[in-house]
């Protein structure tokens, strides 16, 4: 699997619009720096998503959210390839049994599927939207996040084939 964790907030996601020739489009916008934090993890060898919001980015919640991950798969051995956060880093952070992490290289998101995740679920969920607080973009987010988790064939299948990239493949 593959992790990371992002900012969602009020800040406005300002996207490209289609509009009549000769009108404006208007997006209402928020200046709050209000923000909630995802994590995520992403298998895409078989389509699995896994995510949980929180209020920070810390190792407190790092922690819950690798035992989210180890009690979900209780009976796999997770390869977990995350980046060089100090919430990945941290003495106090607890790695289940289960659970093995592998660092990125530094300075290369590139090399990680869920920052495409991010981009998709600002795209789907945030983009020229006004929101009247900040519980209402983490419900948007989580259910954006919830179409591409389902677990049917077909949502697998799309997860598969929007981040499983040809160098994952060729590795295995």
């Amino acid at each position: 699997m593959f992790q990371d964790e992002a900012r969602f907030g009020r800040m406005p996601v300002v996207r490209a619009a289609w509009s009549p020739p000769g009108v404006r489009p208007l997006v209402l916008a928020a200046a709050e720096r209000q923000f909630r934090y995802v994590y995520a993890a992403i298998s895409p060898f078989d389509g699995d998503i896994d995510w949980c919001v929180a209020n920070m980015m810390n190792t407190e919640n790092m922690n819950l959210f690798l035992q989210q991950i180890s009690d979900r798969y209780p009976d796999d051995h997770v390869l977990m390839v995350v980046d060089g956060a100090g919430s990945h880093r941290s003495k106090e952070l607890r790695i289940p049994t289960n659970v093995h992490l592998l660092h990125l290289p530094p300075y290369c998101p590139e090399l990680n599927p869920v920052e495409h995740l991010w981009d998709y679920a600002r795209e789907k969920a945030c983009a020229n939207r006004y929101f009247e607080n900040l519980d209402n973009v983490v419900e948007r987010v989580e259910y954006e996040l919830g179409k591409l988790a389902q677990g049917t064939l077909d949502t697998a299948k799309k997860v598969s084939q929007m981040f499983c990239w040809p160098w994952m493949i060729s590795a295995i």
